[in-house]
């Protein structure tokens, strides 16, 4: 029987008030599998971003900071969330501007850019995931600004949305990204920036990781 068939039978059941009891729902779910921060999962990860438009940029720990310059190259005024990482941030070149006390909604779209932790990435798709904990902050961080900086530890990297999903809390705010904000309007043109950030950023380190690659 179609799924068309299975569906219009139910229908004349439930008409004729014949429905039977709903079949059992199979709960055969896919599991969370696989090492956060495997070198292939890693890669992986950087592909998809790459696949999106994503900037990335593979380190060592201690090379965090100039990714962060390189990725921030030509912009001045970056947010600064709640709790991030200040070995993160180049000492020279920009406007450091601290969400704290919690900046207004004009100042915030006036930035040119915001520089995030995050809670995990999903390899398989290429996505990167905001909660809200320390270093980044609430969500309309990641939606006005121009420009967005993730910074990512490797080990932050899994798999699969399962296993994303077991590392996560349900009840914290979940933004999930998936390369620079862009949508394609009634003539296929493909238009960025609309409702996020027009150019996003990853910085995945690691240690014995690649110079910052632009």
């Amino acid at each position: 029987m179609s799924d068309r068939d299975l569906v219009l039978q139910r229908v004349r059941q439930a008409l004729a008030g014949t429905d039977p009891a709903p079949a059992p729902v199979d709960r055969g779910y896919q599991l969370a599998t696989g090492d956060a921060g495997d070198p292939a999962t890693v890669a992986l990860l950087c592909e998809r971003l790459a696949d999106y438009g994503v900037r990335v940029h593979r380190v060592a720990p201690e090379g965090v900071a100039a990714a962060v310059a390189a990725a921030l190259s030509g912009l001045q005024r970056v947010i600064v969330p709640v709790g991030l990482d200040a070995e993160w941030l180049p000492d020279t070149g920009f406007e450091w501007i601290p969400d704290d006390p919690p900046l207004s909604t004009a100042r915030i779209a006036a930035a040119d850019g915001v520089v995030s932790a995050a809670a995990v990435a999903v390899a398989d798709s290429g996505t990167v995931v905001l909660d809200g904990a320390a270093g980044q902050g609430r969500r309309v961080l990641s939606l006005l600004p121009d420009a967005m900086v993730v910074v990512l530890r490797a080990d932050q990297v899994v798999a699969s949305l399962p296993a994303a999903i077991a590392r996560l809390d349900g009840t914290r705010p979940l933004t999930f990204v998936s390369g620079p904000s862009a949508t394609v309007d009634i003539e296929l043109v493909r238009i960025t920036g609309v409702h996020g950030p027009r150019t996003l950023d990853v910085v995945v380190y690691e240690p014995g990781a690649a110079e910052p690659r632009r």
